[in-house]
């Protein structure tokens, strides 16, 4: 009994960010730096949408959920994999990793579905634009975002409550960053290929269904827009879907590649590769993708400068 509860208390070990690599302390800077980047990027988007009128709509305030997902996310896995690479550590403890893998999934799949609402935002400001204050207003859009990390708590509490009761054998070590479900079941002493089942389904309802969903409504745009006999409506349009067309592929993209295929056909390091594209490279470019592309951002983020030039002025 005294080696089962040592067992089961006993830490998980994060072999880091590409082990074998010799020079991962330039990759970890460069994550580091990353990390840095996609928290200014981020929190200035949301003090963008929060200070200025013209952003407060539908289609922002959707963005603005999305940048606090994306804020959330990458905060969850980088500072512990930095912590353990500066302090020379690799240990996690177990209500650590549960907690880290409960707000991975929960983040992740409020990212599937909220992209999901996104879509359907645009699809209706396109498609039905004298109907748009009406079916998006503002309690819709409340309902939306929790409905967006409603689902991604509830898939969270499953994947996390079975996971990490699973009885673990022999090498404790993690062959990541973070602490990720697939790693966590090949330690298991126990028949996951049930489970295994489950989790494909998981992934058909949090990443198939709403690929699927997106790109019947962008069909349903591209059939509008072809339509639209003003050059100027159509690509104000098509700059506004484009953004977020390019936000799904970097996102669902790899979710698919990460969980709707056999893992067995995955190295570690792609699995790293990928994981380091979703968690950390995404989070940083949304608000890029989202600002550079948008006039209506760079107009407000021209109006904050001025702001505070004048302040300056006056002090």
């Amino acid at each position: 009994m005294e080696k089962g509860n040592e067992t089961w208390l006993a830490d998980f070990i994060l072999l880091g960010l590409f082990p074998e690599m010799k020079c991962a302390s330039v990759l970890v800077y460069g994550i580091t730096v990353i990390y840095l980047a996609s928290l200014a990027g981020n929190l200035l988007l949301l003090l963008l949408i929060w200070v200025d009128l013209r952003l407060h709509t539908p289609m922002y305030f959707l963005l603005s959920q999305l940048s606090l997902v994306d804020l959330a996310l990458i905060s969850t896995t980088v500072p512990k994999m930095a912590a353990n690479f500066f302090s020379g550590r690799k240990h996690i403890t177990r209500p650590a990793c549960g907690a880290q893998l409960f707000f991975f999934f929960t983040l992740g799949g409020a990212e599937c579905i909220l992209l999901t609402f996104m879509a359907y935002d645009r699809y209706v400001a396109v498609c039905n634009p004298l109907r748009y204050t009406v079916v998006m207003n503002h309690a819709v859009c409340v309902q939306m975002a929790a409905a967006s990390w409603l689902g991604g708590i509830l898939a969270a509490t499953a994947h996390t409550s079975y996971t990490m009761t699973l009885p673990m054998c022999g090498n404790r070590e993690i062959p990541h960053f973070y602490c990720e479900m697939p790693g966590l079941m090949k330690m298991s002493c126990a028949d996951t290929s049930t489970y295994e089942l489950v989790v494909f389904g998981m992934g058909i309802a949090f990443i198939l269904i709403p690929f699927g969903l997106i790109m019947s409504s962008y069909t349903l745009i591209f059939l509008t827009v072809l339509r639209m006999k003003s050059p100027q409506g159509r690509n104000k349009a098509l700059a506004t879907c484009s953004s977020h067309l390019l936000v799904v592929s970097l996102y669902l993209g790899p979710c698919v590649y990460m969980y709707m295929t056999p893992g067995s056909s995955h190295t570690p390091e792609q699995e790293q590769a990928v994981s380091v594209f979703c968690t950390v490279l995404t989070p940083m470019l949304n608000p890029l993708i989202y600002s550079l592309r948008n006039k209506d951002v760079i107009g407000a983020f021209q109006k904050v400068l001025e702001k505070c030039r004048i302040l300056k002025q006056k002090t």
